[in-house]
């Protein structure tokens, strides 16, 4: 069903022979992902590794072979990227994913290609063959930097856990053992940028400052919170919140504005799974601009757990009964985006009026945060009025090349 050719043209037609490069004599080979089955194999080892963890959430394994698909992704209409595995005694250990990112590099002004869907075992034959392949790939190609975990887009997983080892993961983030941390540090990457996340306890009320913000706001701006009576009804503004969030993320660590490609390539993805409890749109009156979006969606950790992220034969079941709350009291608060002009004047309080309504209707105790850039102190202080607990922190790494 899918044709899995991630690789440079030039290295497309190689026989695969030539696709099992030996390391300086060692143990460890590695070898470039060229077929439907190797891009099966690179996938699946990032589950395995983590057989029995109680705090590890497998990706949702359609969705991550969409992403890495070179005639799937519209990322790659300005992407080039490679996938490696490391092999010891005909076994996996190890696997990489380095891409470069033009459209990123022209807009930030650098020559910087990113790591990412990397796991290993303890081993630093392992760790040292497999980036070295991926520095060299890199390198090779005029990089003068590698930095991540960073996937395609902002939408992607990024960031490597550095604290929260015993938090369980969500839909939308990386879990890596300890000691991955441990061989950055070894290999001599560096801090480049952190995330946080926080475990918010849903209140019973609305506290009293969101209320003030939320009359304040559609006062003073005319703004209303849009709610939708159907999935049909969304798919007017579907497109719009993607270019609301180009403008909201345009500065932010890393971020590259979606393409119409991409958008759309988005809009199939992720709308079909929305609740609409948990979707805030906010709305200028005058002239029916979308403002601001909140989206939330009932967590799916633990039916990724049961299902090994798979929808077939009984995962679409677990999934299915998350999404409707069912047995589940966390909320995952995917994504905020206001309009630049509009930020930090209330919109959020309007936002999060909103979701602890349909949280605390709904019977949700908790809600928990994507990652937030730990210096962005805007978006951290949302949470000032509520009981929320920081509970992980995850990084970007960056190395000269």
């Amino acid at each position: 069903m899918y044709l899995c050719v991630c690789l440079c043209k030039e290295y497309q037609n190689q026989a695969s022979t030539e696709n099992l490069l030996n390391a300086n004599n060692m143990s460890v080979t590695i070898h470039k992902v060229n077929t439907k089955d190797d891009l099966k194999r690179f996938i699946q080892f990032g589950i395995d590794l983590y057989e029995g963890n109680e705090y590890f959430v497998p990706p949702l394994v359609y969705d991550e072979r969409a992403t890495l698909n070179m005639s799937k992704n519209p990322a790659f209409d300005h992407c080039d990227a490679n996938y490696f595995m490391a092999y010891r005694d005909g076994e996996i250990v190890g696997r990489i994913g380095v891409i470069i990112n033009h459209k990123s590099n022209e807009i930030w002004k650098e020559k910087n290609a990113r790591f990412g869907f990397v796991d290993f075992i303890d081993d630093e034959e392992v760790v040292d063959t497999l980036f070295g392949a991926a520095e060299s790939w890199a390198r090779s190609r005029g990089m003068e930097k590698i930095h991540g975990p960073l996937g395609f887009t902002d939408l992607d997983h990024e960031g490597m856990l550095v604290e929260g080892y015993d938090q369980m993961s969500t839909l939308s983030t990386i879990y890596n053992y300890p000691y991955y941390v441990e061989h950055m540090n070894r290999m001599g990457y560096l801090k480049d940028q952190d995330w946080v996340e926080f475990l918010i306890t849903i209140p019973k009320e609305t506290p009293e400052r969101f209320l003030r913000a939320t009359e304040i706001v559609k006062k003073r701006s005319g703004l209303v919170v849009k709610h939708l009576q159907s999935k049909k009804d969304v798919y007017p503004y579907a497109r719009e919140i993607f270019k609301l969030i180009n403008r909201a993320y345009k500065d932010l660590y890393g971020f590259v504005e979606l393409t119409e490609r991409q958008i759309d390539y988005y809009v199939d993805m992720y709308i079909p799974m929305l609740r609409l409890e948990f979707l805030s749109l906010v709305i200028r009156q005058e002239d029916n601009r979308l403002i601001g979006v909140g989206i939330g969606l009932p967590s799916i950790a633990k039916a990724l757990q049961k299902a090994r992220g798979r929808f077939v034969p009984t995962g679409w079941y677990h999934l299915y009964r998350a999404l409707k709350g069912k047995d589940n009291n966390v909320l995952d608060l995917m994504l905020i985006a206001i309009e630049p002009e509009y930020q930090g004047k209330g919109v959020n309080a309007l936002i999060f009026n909103e979701f602890i309504k349909s949280a605390s209707r709904l019977g949700f105790d908790y809600a928990e945060s994507n990652p937030e850039l730990d210096l962005n102190h805007r978006v951290k202080s949302m949470w000032d009025d509520l009981e929320a607990r920081q509970t992980k922190r995850r990084r970007a790494f960056i190395k000269n090349l």
